[in-house]
């Protein structure tokens, strides 16, 4: 016998899974509104999705016809747009790499297409990694976007095993609309805005039970400061 509480979990992931963009008009707007009207009176300071960046990058191997068309062809089905091909904005001798040669693939997700994507990612896509743990919340960058890396293409529905010869990655950058006053635009103050959001989405982020203990911003920048001279202090002494 499910708890209510869990009963109205499930609820809330099945009107999340049937529209997430309506959800979050008439669901999350709302009650972030009327729940913190000190900080989000203001319509246009509740954190919001602008757009969802996916890259490739395939070195040399792009100068094959098969590869380039073959990572076309996976990015156009897991994403539901044809990816555009970066290029070297200039040539460097010791990597072999010249001028406007082809590198990379690069899809840029907006409105419809974008709510999708993520809600196939949150909701389907990361349960299929072996052995996941979550995503940090340090992989938000200054500006409060995120960013996440996928080492390969089969976690994804569209994409068929036996049609794979090679195992490869993207990167996944999320990028957040801040539209916050000068008092709160602040890099902690845009990840903390990117924080309430995901959450709501129900994005699993292993460790934002881990800063509750802390009574203010400065001792969280404290800590992260402090783990970043450790990490510093490890790479010195290999």
């Amino acid at each position: 016998m499910h708890s209510q509480r869990s009963l109205e979990e499930i609820a809330e992931i099945h009107r999340l899974l049937e529209n997430i963009k309506k959800e979050y008009q008439h669901g999350f707007r709302p009650v972030l509104k009327k729940t913190n009207p000190t900080l989000y009176g203001n319509p246009h300071t509740i954190p919001k999705l602008k757009k969802i960046q996916i890259n490739r990058g395939l070195g040399l191997a792009a100068q094959n016809t098969n590869t380039l068309k073959k990572s076309i062809a996976e990015f156009t089905a897991i994403t539901g747009q044809k990816p555009i091909i970066t290029k070297a904005k200039k040539a460097i001798a010791s990597f072999k790499i010249r001028d406007n040669m082809e590198l990379g693939l690069s899809v840029t997700l907006r409105s419809e297409k974008m709510y999708a994507f993520l809600t196939k990612l949150i909701f389907f896509t990361f349960a299929q990694i072996r052995d996941f743990r979550g995503l940090s919340v340090r992989s938000f960058d200054k500006a409060g976007n995120y960013t996440l890396g996928l080492k390969e293409q089969l976690i994804f529905p569209e994409i068929d095993y036996e049609d794979v010869d090679q195992t490869q990655g993207f990167s996944i950058t999320i990028v957040l609309e801040n539209s916050s006053p000068k008092s709160r635009s602040t890099t902690i103050h845009k990840i903390l805005n990117g924080m309430i959001l995901f959450k709501f989405l129900r994005f699993p982020l292993n460790d934002c039970g881990y800063y509750e203990k802390y009574s203010s911003f400065s001792e969280v920048n404290q800590v992260w400061d402090r783990k970043k001279h450790l990490k510093r202090k490890r790479w010195s002494q290999e």
